[in-house]
This record gives C-alpha cells, structure tokens and sequence, in this order.
C-alpha cells in the first residue's frame, strides 16, 4: 500500500514539473512573438512597401494605411467619372454641331462638299465615306457652332454634281484625327494632296505587293506606310504618290481586289513623314 502511495506522488509531482515546463516555454514564446515587427519587410506585402514607414521599419501611422488607400481609391474613381462625364458632354456638343449628308455624287470630293456650306458657317470637318464608285455615298461634315448645322439642314435637296443631297442632323460624331498627325506646313498639305490613305488589306499582302498594283494602275508610289496589328484581321497603308493626279486615279481603285480582299481608297488628312532615325542608346 505504501508502495502505490509513493508512485502516485511520483506521477503528481511528474505533472507538475510537465505544466510548469510548458507553461515556462509559453511565456518564452509570447515574449519573444512580443517583440517582432508585424510591419518589418518580410511581412509587407511588395505592393504596400511604397508606404511610409518610421526609423524602426514600422509605419508611422498604421491607421493611415487604409485610409490613404481608400482616398486614392476615391479619388482615382472621382476622376474616372469627371473624364467619363467630360468626353460624354464633348461628343455630344459634337453631334449637335454636325450633319450627316448622303446621296454623294462619286466625283463630288471632301473640298467641293465642304464649299457647299460655305454660307452656313464655319466648317471645322469634312468626311466622305463609302466606295467613290458607288452613288450611296455619304459624308458627316461638322460646324463651329450648333446654328451653322441647323442652317444646313435648309440646304437639302440642293443639287451637287448629278445627284440632290440628303442632310439630316447626325446621330453620331466625327472621329477627331490625332492633331499632331494632320499637316503643319504647306509642304505637307500638297503632300497630303498626292496621298491616298486605304482599308481592308489582305494580311497576306506585302509592302512591295501594294506598291506595285498602285505603281501598275496609277503611276509611281514616293513613299509607301504598311500598318497593322495582331488584334486587326486586316492592315491599312498610307500610300503618296509623285503626282497628285495618281492619287486621283488611285480613288477609283476603291473596290478592286488586292490578295483575297476588296480594298477601301479615300484622301488621306495626314502626310506620309519619313521614318526619324533611332539613335543608339549607350
């Protein structure tokens, strides 16, 4: 009896020490978890690093973090909205001010069409679009004002070239052309005379391909500007000729086949710029 007496004060004392050591080795480890910095590099995520932090590694403000995050946040969808509500207002200022005119006589161009409203206002864009072979051509042409628009729709019906046009008020607007790409000298407005901008090529088409079928139905191509993308399915090309008469002629290439595709040809409204060099980087 003894016996069984001294081992269960063996087996008490046993578990004591046990829940001593561990509570011991508890108190170390909060100590020691105390003591890290929960905003030191190694825990701060790559993107919130920017962020100022004091001498020690830490913010200096913790509450800051969230609350500079969210006012960017509102700021950046502030933004957002007034650019959002300032293109919206300027397009539709655009539409107020633009007409839409079809049934275009095909020998009819952007100028002779522009020269039509010469008394309603001033006229700030002329585009004709459409197949210059076909008489379902038709144009938007924009004014200054909302009452050089309203003064062209009167003009409806006036004959130009073989055919009386339709105006109506546009229900859409002109796509603007990047300014810094339209012609800055007299040099280049001639340039832009004997340049022929076209649609619609075949992916497959090269440069020296579109060269020689306008050099062999129009007349000899001075410079020539192949463009396009992955994401299009076809490319477009900027194409001057030496003689403004060849960019004429290549007007009524509008419609042939070049590769697998019928090609779109109108005026171009921005010079073909030779390539700047590229200077190498040391």
């Amino acid at each position: 009896m003894a016996l069984v007496e001294n081992r269960t004060a063996d087996v008490g004392v046993s578990a004591a020490e046990k829940q001593k050591a561990f509570n011991g080795d508890m108190r170390e480890l909060v100590d020691l978890l105390s003591k890290l910095n929960p905003m030191a590099e190694e825990f701060v995520p790559t993107s919130h690093r920017s962020m100022s932090v004091d001498g020690n590694g830490g913010n200096s403000n913790p509450n800051s973090v969230n609350g500079n995050r969210r006012r960017k946040n509102r700021f950046n969808q502030g933004r957002r909205r007034t650019n959002g509500r300032t293109l919206r207002a300027q397009r539709e200022d655009s539409i107020k001010r633009t007409v839409y005119v079809s049934d275009i006589d095909q020998q009819v161009t952007e100028e002779q069409l522009a020269a039509l409203f010469i008394n309603c206002g001033h006229v700030i864009d002329c585009r004709i679009c459409g197949d210059p072979n076909s008489v379902l051509r038709f144009a938007f042409v924009e004014f200054s004002d909302e009452d050089g628009a309203r003064r062209a729709l009167s003009l409806a019906g006036t004959m130009l070239g073989y055919y009386p046009v339709r105006i109506l008020p546009s229900k859409t607007a002109i796509l603007p052309v990047n300014p810094t790409f339209l012609p800055k000298s007299e040099d280049e407005r001639e340039m832009c005379a004997r340049t022929v901008y076209c649609t619609n090529i075949d992916k497959k088409v090269s440069q020296a391909d579109v060269r020689m079928f306008f050099e062999s139905l129009c007349g000899e191509v001075s410079r020539l500007r192949l463009l396009g993308d992955s994401v299009h399915s076809t490319r477009i090309a900027f194409v001057e000729f030496v003689m403004a008469e060849s960019a004429i002629l290549a007007l009524n290439c509008s419609g042939a086949v070049l590769g697998t595709l019928p090609i779109r040809v109108s005026p171009s409204k921005t010079p073909v710029r030779p390539r700047m060099p590229r200077t190498n980087m040391h």
